[in-house]
């Protein structure tokens, strides 16, 4: 790496706190520039303009995010009754809650028609089939790809609930 590269990588992981922090809404390049500890102006010599900046963080909040769901994975592959509650209190617990409230906002944003939310959440949430395919055991590869299509389409409506405080009626589930 040279040592621009360091550079856009310092600021990535601090914009990546901030947006982890505040959200997109509350990300214009003035907060931006001041989480990453530098100019607007400077922002502006890494990444070509906000777009990029924005697609470049939530890509590395992704990779976070993946690298949290590497580990924390099942050893071996499970059924889908016994992952989606394994992966309920993972998603939902406090030190991963910013993730998942950053993930309904760039829902939120790309139902609106934000063209980068919808290209990076398109991406993030098929990140996310292809990790929880990986993680069940199902006896084909037809029927892994419905599973993991189930648990993404279960665990983003308990997201959703336990946004709203409903979080109660999703450990209903799995009593």
């Amino acid at each position: 790496m040279v040592k621009s590269d360091d550079r856009r990588a310092a600021l990535l992981d601090r914009m990546a706190d901030h947006l982890l922090a505040h959200g997109i809404s509350e990300s214009s390049l003035r907060p931006l520039a001041k989480a990453a500890r530098t100019s607007d102006r400077m922002l502006l010599y890494y990444f070509s303009d906000k777009a990029e900046m924005i697609t470049a963080t939530l890509e590395h909040i992704a990779l976070r995010l993946g690298k949290v769901l590497a580990q924390q994975g099942a050893s071996t592959p499970l059924p889908i009754d016994q992952l989606t509650p394994k992966l309920f209190d993972l998603l939902c617990a406090d030190s991963l809650w910013p993730y998942m409230r950053l993930w309904l906002e760039i829902a939120s944003l790309a139902a609106k028609g934000d063209p980068i939310c919808r290209t990076v959440g398109e991406k993030i949430a098929r990140g996310f089939l292809d990790w929880g395919a990986a993680q069940l055991d199902s006896p084909m590869a037809e029927a892994r790809a419905r599973d993991a299509a189930r648990l993404l389409l279960t665990i983003e409506g308990m997201v959703l609930l336990k946004s709203v405080g409903l979080d109660d009626v999703c450990r209903q589930v799995f009593a």
